[in-house]
């Protein structure tokens, strides 16, 4: 009885002590239970930093505006020819006018002189190969082509030899006749060669001087400026001195080939008319030595 007593009283005391466990137990879920929904936004709110990382990494608006600067833009130069052109004065472009024209007639009187002198060289070996192996000079003059100097010099001296009339003209020796003859025909084909080339001196000689005179022109126009300024501002200063700059490397563009090319063509020319006095001597003595055989014959059959 005592020990039914005494279970009883002990399961008594269990179940008010697990009730009053379930109440206590109950606040403590009840709080608990928000933890999960405060640790979602606690989860989610590391993925805004994470966002806010891979927006630096992304490089397509960076790329879209470079995209323009891989083109090159073209920007006109403020001082250069064209500008020379269309800002300056008339002066400026008459003093670059003739520094083309100069430019334009030396190179062109040197390209046409060269030809001339190859030509003439080439009628040298023609002459030496053909004129000195035919029958007669006559002949030899024949073979040769129409408009060579050597053929020129030929006839003078043939038509001397044959043709020595009048009443002034007798009293000159034959020997002295063909010589003045041979002579003049020489002289003439020199002078041709020589064509063009005090253009080129005259080149060489002045080009510098008109450009440092553009130079002049330039210095100035930026001494002008600076003055309406009131300072020397680079902006100023920087356009007609870059003109000044331009007149004179032109002028030295123009005297440099000139003076180059009447020095080459000189040269030339000096080789050129060796040749032609080479035949002129050798036709003299042919000349005079068959005048004076003729001579001699017309004695003997007198």
């Amino acid at each position: 009885m005592f020990n039914n007593t005494r279970l009883s009283a002990l399961f008594g005391a269990v179940v008010i002590s697990v009730a009053a466990a379930a109440t206590l137990s109950a606040p403590a879920v009840a709080q608990n239970a928000p933890a999960p929904a405060a640790s979602a936004p606690a989860a989610s709110a590391p993925a805004a930093p994470a966002a806010d990382a891979s927006a630096p990494a992304a490089p397509a608006p960076a790329a879209t505006a470079s995209a323009p600067a891989g083109d090159k833009e073209v920007v006109e130069n403020p001082y250069g020819l064209e500008a020379l052109w269309k800002g300056g004065d008339f002066v400026a472009r008459g003093t670059l006018i003739i520094l083309i024209i100069m430019s334009m007639g030396s190179w062109y009187i040197t390209i046409t002189k060269l030809v001339d002198q190859i030509r003439l060289n080439k009628q040298a070996r023609e002459a030496q190969d053909k004129f000195w192996k035919a029958p007669s000079l006559q002949a030899g003059a024949t073979s040769l082509a129409q408009g060579s100097a050597f053929r020129y010099i030929a006839e003078a001296g043939l038509n001397a030899s044959q043709h020595h009339e009048g009443a002034l003209l007798e009293q000159i020796d034959l020997n002295t006749w063909v010589t003045m003859s041979i002579q003049r025909a020489v002289e003439k084909i020199q002078s041709r060669l020589q064509d063009g080339l005090a253009f080129l001196a005259t080149v060489g000689s002045t080009a510098p001087f008109i450009g440092l005179f553009g130079t002049v022109w330039g210095i100035y126009h930026a001494l002008t400026a600076i003055g309406i300024a009131g300072q020397a501002s680079i902006d100023k200063v920087a356009g007609p001195v870059g003109e000044a700059l331009i007149m004179t490397a032109i002028g030295l563009g123009v005297a440099v080939p000139a003076v180059l090319g009447y020095n080459w063509l000189v040269r030339r020319n000096k080789g050129a008319m060796e040749n032609v006095r080479s035949f002129s001597s050798d036709l003299h003595s042919v000349l005079l030595s068959g005048a004076m055989s003729t001579v001699h014959a017309a004695k003997k059959v007198g």
